[in-house]
């Protein structure tokens, strides 16, 4: 059994701490959080397993490193303290752990990852022997496992697509929702996450790692936006009231450009309310969100995936299924040599020894 630490116990780490307990081959070690409330109650609860796992949640970062757990999930959110969230994953790497995190966007594609993220990493790998894969959903295996997979069930590929759409009133972080994304504020409030470069610093790394899989040269990574106001006031279930006139839809993509044509494109679709931009593209059963794959070629291609997790949430499944591609490769991580790895060095395997257990 490999002894692994959950880092974090929010909307990822939840996922985790149940990913790890179902794996045949890991062992939940420890489970570190942040808010003192939850210091002392054990894993099971914060996770919502109904049952008790034995574990005890702690904040002593020290403690836990220095008993060289082999396996570290870092669950913890990099996207307002990506300085905090590298310390915290080298420090990791350097007690030499494999680590694995969805928190890091500039390490998606390590290769091309700016060497103020890459070389500390590499040298707590070089210091500690530790290891360090990070991946997710979107991005992560929806563009990059998943539709260099399907492209190679083509004769020919004249370009990939890859959508999220999603309702994010179903989302359980309300800050990102309004002040990262910028839903309910005012259209000329200008949110993080779609300042011009952002959507390129998230997820050029997916456009690069596809196209090196794919043995194309991009001339270039180009960016749109759009967005659209709430026609009327809208209450969601789990935010409350957003205003209209308010942002209500967001509709970006990031294109990778390959011969003066867009043949790699990222699409995101983001609503806070059905109604907003209905004529936009939307899940194909009508529900909350989907992932999807469009390879435009010969056969055309469209894979849909729709997760549900945690009382048919799609959010919550999204999240448990970023999860389960990481501590999923944690064993293989461990069997590797010490390095910095990528969704192209590390495979997606079945899930040998889960098939029934509880």
């Amino acid at each position: 059994m490999i002894p692994t630490v959950v880092w974090g116990t929010g909307n990822v780490g939840r996922a985790a701490v149940r990913a790890v307990e179902a794996h045949p081959d890991l062992s939940l070690a420890s489970v570190l959080v942040h808010s003192p409330r939850k210091v002392g109650r054990d894993a099971g609860e914060l996770a919502g397993l109904g049952r008790a796992l034995g574990v005890t949640a702690t904040d002593d970062v020290e403690a836990v490193l220095a008993a060289r757990p082999r396996a570290v999930v870092y669950a913890a959110s990099g996207d307002l303290r990506p300085d905090e969230a590298l310390a915290d994953v080298v420090r990791a790497v350097r007690s030499g752990a494999v680590v694995v995190t969805p928190a890091l966007y500039p390490l998606y594609d390590q290769r091309g990852a700016p060497p103020e993220f890459r070389d500390p990493v590499l040298a707590a790998v070089a210091d500690g022997g530790g290891s360090l894969f990070v991946s997710g959903v979107d991005p992560g295996w929806g563009n990059d496992a998943l539709p260099l997979l399907v492209s190679g069930l083509g004769s020919t590929v004249d370009a990939i697509r890859c959508q999220e759409i999603f309702d994010y009133s179903t989302y359980d972080q309300e800050d990102s929702v309004r002040q990262l994304i910028g839903m309910g504020h005012p259209m000329e409030y200008e949110p993080l996450m779609l300042a011009p470069s952002v959507p390129t610093m998230v997820w050029g790394g997916q456009l690069r790692l596809m196209a090196r899989a794919l043995d194309v040269q991009l001339d270039e990574i180009s960016e749109t936006l759009d967005r659209r106001p709430l026609d009327t006031t809208v209450r969601t279930r789990a935010m409350g009231e957003f205003a209209a006139g308010t942002q209500g839809a967001v509709r970006f993509e990031v294109r990778g450009i390959v011969g003066g044509e867009p043949r790699i494109v990222i699409e995101h679709v983001t609503r806070i309310h059905p109604s907003c931009a209905p004529d936009w593209p939307s899940p194909p059963d009508g529900g909350d969100g989907a992932h999807r794959v469009i390879v435009e070629g010969r056969p055309r291609i469209v894979v849909t995936v729709e997760a549900t997790d945690e009382g048919e949430n799609r959010s919550a499944g999204g999240n448990a299924t970023a999860v389960g591609r990481l501590v999923n490769a944690v064993d293989w991580l461990v069997a590797a040599e010490p390095g910095l790895y990528d969704a192209l060095d590390v495979p997606l395997r079945p899930a040998a020894g889960r098939l029934g257990r509880k």
